[in-house]
């Protein structure tokens, strides 16, 4: 009878076995098959086509044959441990690793792995090339970092007048003390401690204009992106130097609002500086025609109620026109002549891709007021 059941099912389990490959077979993302040793028992018409292998080729071999080298050791190492603990590690995570063609070429796919229920383990893996996306992501990343590359010079194309200024006031300090030095060495009346002075102050002014100079590059050259911790209020006031080489020339007097005990957050010092500067060039704008007296920049710091580092950049300008406020953050949209229209744009894709949110509200004091917060680093 027993015999009999025997013969009756076999049939049917080989129809479901059957059904279920062909299915697999119409898979778009490759399929594969392994046992509990890690061999190979099924591969779908995809898996083919992607690792350039005939099914017939592959049954019966160990799938690390489509793993490059490096990773064939951590696989049989799981295996291993499966087979001793019975604890699956990875099964249904997706998770992107590198696989191995049959010319040996590398390449990127999403894997994602099952266990099939049985007498003896099977596992089936799904397998998506995303190669093509990560050229894809790669190119839109970038794409913007030209971009906001482009938005640094452009920044300090509008802040030359500024530049020009600040630089000029050491080196004619630099002349000034030069031909007084020269002076002093063709009086019989010689003073070395004059002359001491003198030199002493070249040097400084030598090393205030060095100083400029090397933000500068820092800030316009094209980087690789590098974020850090960085301690909000340290990074207001080391930006103060190439912020205040624009407000000096234009008459516009900053004043720092620093929050207490503020944690750290992880950033791209030159992206955020390019933020902040972006923001204080329109105050500078927005205040062309408010008296000298008035001309204030407000930089502030704090720590909101959801724990994130707030930071506020406000002026004693016009403020917005609200037809103006909802466009505000589209890209070419300017209310400035001349103006790109990328400045809010670009801090607004820069401040998003650190995890942060930027937003305009009026400035209680007459004037407007941009804000953007970024994620507080945890503390070990």
């Amino acid at each position: 009878m027993s015999e009999s059941a025997s013969e009756t099912d076999r049939p049917h389990d080989e129809g479901d076995e059957l059904e279920y490959r062909t299915v697999l077979d119409a898979a778009v993302d490759a399929v594969i098959i392994i046992d509990g040793r890690g061999l190979i028992e099924f591969v779908n018409r995809a898996a083919e086509r992607l690792f350039d292998y005939q099914s017939d080729e592959l049954l019966g071999r160990s799938v690390n044959i489509l793993m490059p080298q490096t990773l064939r050791d951590e696989h049989d190492g799981y295996l291993q441990r499966l087979q001793r603990t019975r604890e699956p590690h990875i099964l249904g995570i997706g998770r992107e690793v590198s696989a191995q063609r049959r010319d040996g070429t590398t390449f990127a796919v999403e894997l994602a792995v099952g266990e099939i229920k049985g007498k003896t383990p099977r596992f089936i893996g799904f397998i998506r090339d995303i190669a093509d996306r990560q050229r894809a992501e790669n190119d839109v990343r970038q794409m913007r970092e030209r971009l906001t590359h482009f938005g640094r010079i452009a920044t300090m194309g509008e802040m030359a007048a500024g530049i020009a200024h600040e630089i000029n006031q050491p080196l004619t300090a630099i002349a000034t003390y030069a031909q007084a030095c020269q002076r002093l060495l063709t009086n019989p009346a010689l003073s070395m401690a004059d002359i001491v002075e003198g030199l002493t102050q070249i040097e400084a002014q030598a090393l205030r204009a060095g100083e400029v100079i090397r933000r500068l590059r820092s800030f316009v050259k094209n980087h690789e992106v590098r974020r850090e911790p960085l301690d909000p209020n340290q990074f207001i006031e080391d930006l103060l130097m190439l912020a205040q080489t624009d407000t000096r020339h234009h008459h516009v007097q900053i004043r720092l609002e620093l929050g207490e005990q503020l944690p750290a957050v992880q950033a791209d010092p030159v992206q955020l500086q390019q933020v902040v500067l972006n923001l204080v060039r329109n105050s500078i704008d927005a205040m062309t025609d408010v008296p000298h007296a008035q001309r204030i920049i407000v930089l502030r710091t704090r720590r909101d109620e959801n724990g994130d580092v707030e930071f506020m950049i406000a002026d004693r300008g016009p403020g917005l026109e609200p037809a103006a406020r909802e466009h505000l953050f589209n890209p070419f949209f300017t209310t400035k002549t001349g103006g790109t229209g990328l400045g809010l744009a670009i801090s607004q894709s820069i401040v998003r891709a650190h995890g942060g949110k930027v937003w305009y509200r009026e400035n209680p004091g007459g004037g407007a007021c941009f804000l953007f917060s970024l994620p507080a680093m945890q503390s070990k």
